[in-house]
């Protein structure tokens, strides 16, 4: 046999077998694979049953990362043994390396956004207060840190410097800066948000200086989402927030019943007594907060009525409740005023016709 033809053949079979391990290798990953959805499923079952909210996030965050992690090494695994000792091994290697960088900083943005979610539905359940507003800053903090680390070794392990990279940033950050100023504004107008916490998500707010109001939704980086009273979403600037006046109604103590009644000045001289009954009431009325300001006074002479007016609080800060309230309380002002004879005043107008001029019209119509 000439030597050229064995050596042929050696190859091919080696090759053969070469191309066998190969396969062997991907289905050694696809078997793992598999293997590790269904045990991940089957702990995740299991954890529902628990109020630790660890558990659940890590193996929640850690499915699809772990199904990466293994198709990344076992790949690196199959390239390795085709391509020994290959300028394309080390490229390879590097890939696999910034690989396993990215499914590490995948799982732990993962873990960031379950736990978030899990905690705030833990507390909600326990009935114990929870501020979503904060929770929310924390896990964008999380992610953005875990996010420019990660970046950060990944650059280092594909052979970049990353003291140049550093320099770079901040040479070209000041370019960027006077770039992209209306962005920075934002953010740091919701930075100032998650610090000072004017409001958080779910409050009811508006602004006199401009025509905002309704109920936040969502605080982002760059803009905050308001549902106003119609239902529709308003995107505002989170630059706008530093410049403006804003009003947080959701934070009241309580809130105002101020309303003037008039009764007629025929019942002038029952006006004090109503006032009394109206003051009494107003103490005794399970929903006034007597220990607030409550005003019940003789206010003015007004062009057709002698005005009361009625100033109190109410303990309810919700705003359906609080109509029922003071609608409750109208009624009885009314049932007071009715009780002493008395009734509530309406626009009037007073002709004076001096007696003269109405005996000539007297006197022309007997004429007639």
């Amino acid at each position: 046999m000439d030597l050229n033809v064995y050596l042929e053949k050696i190859t091919a079979l080696y090759q053969g077998y070469q191309w066998l391990i190969v396969f062997l290798i991907i289905f050694v990953a696809l078997l793992f694979d598999f293997i590790q959805k269904i045990v991940l499923s089957r702990l995740h079952r299991r954890t529902l049953l628990t109020e630790n909210p660890w558990d659940e996030a890590i193996l929640t965050a850690l499915r699809k990362p772990l199904s990466a992690l293994i198709w990344i090494i076992g790949i690196s695994a199959a390239v390795n043994y085709v391509a020994p000792k290959t300028a394309f091994l080390e490229y390879s290697r590097d890939a696999a390396r910034a690989g396993i960088i990215l499914v590490i900083a995948w799982f732990c943005v993962n873990l960031v956004r379950q736990l978030h979610d899990n905690i705030l539905e833990i507390q909600r359940k326990k009935g114990k207060p929870v501020d979503p507003t904060t929770a929310d800053a924390i896990g964008k903090l999380a992610r953005i840190s875990i996010f420019i680390t990660a970046s950060l070794m990944m650059l280092q392990t594909l052979g970049f410097s990353i003291s140049g990279v550093l320099a770079f940033g901040g040479i070209g950050g000041i370019a960027v800066g006077f770039a992209a100023k209306d962005i920075l504004s934002n953010f740091f107008g919701g930075l100032t948000i998650f610090l000072d916490r004017p409001f958080a998500v779910g409050d009811w707010i508006r602004s006199p200086d401009r025509n905002i109001e309704g109920v936040v939704e969502y605080i982002g980086w760059r803009l905050t989402r308001i549902r106003t009273f119609e239902n529709r979403p308003l995107y505002i600037p989170n630059s706008t927030f530093t410049t403006i006046a804003l009003e947080n109604p959701s934070r009241m103590t309580h809130r105002r019943i101020y309303e003037t009644i008039g009764v007629r000045y025929d019942d002038a001289n029952k006006v004090m007594a109503i006032a009394k009954d109206v003051r009494q009431m107003l103490i005794d009325h399970p929903g006034i907060d007597p220990t607030q300001t409550l005003i019940v006074n003789f206010n003015t002479f007004g062009p057709s009525s002698l005005d009361v007016m009625v100033y109190a609080f109410t303990r309810t800060k919700v705003w359906v409740e609080y109509h029922q309230v003071k609608e409750d309380v109208l009624m009885k002002v009314y049932r007071i005023i009715l009780s002493h004879g008395a009734e509530v005043a309406f626009p009037t107008s007073t002709i004076h016709v001096p007696e003269r001029i109405l005996l000539e019209q007297v006197n022309l119509s007997s004429q007639k």
